[in-house]
């Protein structure tokens, strides 16, 4: 995430909090953000500068007015304007990452190499929401390459559980032992 991209998101996080629409204003603007990733034609449309700023803010204001709410709505204008709508996903990230933060919300990732069942995965949840006090924001991931095992990824700090870390560790072991 580059610095533009927090401190545009956290000003508008700033804005949202303030009036009471945190929450509004997230769903909105992550749906803005996929939107745009999911049409990278209107995206290089809206970021072409030989079409006058005008005409691309007034092309913004034609496909959502009365779809979103008017801070996203200027939001996103403002950066056409400034010519780094491409910074918008970055832009939905600092936001979140805001919002978690006042909300007491910890997002986790769990990887493991087969599917976890429902049962496992609301086990696991509820284990690290005892664990750290917080509020989990859970997601699942397979990658066949761990083996078995769990690694978890919470904000930054990873705790590898996998046959694929235990494997490596073990080579490492076997590799320092001087004979």
């Amino acid at each position: 995430m580059t610095e533009t991209a927090r401190m545009y998101g956290g000003s508008l996080y700033d804005l949202a909090a303030e009036e009471g629409l945190e929450t509004r204003i997230l769903g909105e603007l992550e749906q803005a953000a996929q939107l745009l990733k999911a049409n990278p034609d209107y995206l290089r449309l809206l970021s072409t500068p030989s079409i006058p700023k005008k005409e691309r803010c007034g092309l913004l204001d034609e496909a959502l007015r009365g779809q979103v709410h008017l801070y996203v709505l200027n939001f996103l204008k403002i950066l056409c304007e400034k010519g780094t709508l491409r910074e918008l996903s970055g832009c939905a990230r600092a936001y979140r990452l805001r919002y978690n933060q006042a909300h007491g919300i910890l997002e986790a990732t769990a990887t493991s190499a087969v599917p976890m069942t429902a049962q496992q995965t609301q086990a696991l949840h509820a284990k690290l929401e005892k664990l750290t006090g917080k509020t989990i924001d859970l997601k699942t991931k397979v990658d066949p390459g761990v083996l078995g095992g769990i690694r978890l990824d919470m904000e930054g700090t990873e705790l590898d559980g996998t046959v694929q870390n235990r494997l490596a560790a073990l080579r490492r072991d076997i590799a320092s032992v001087a004979l």
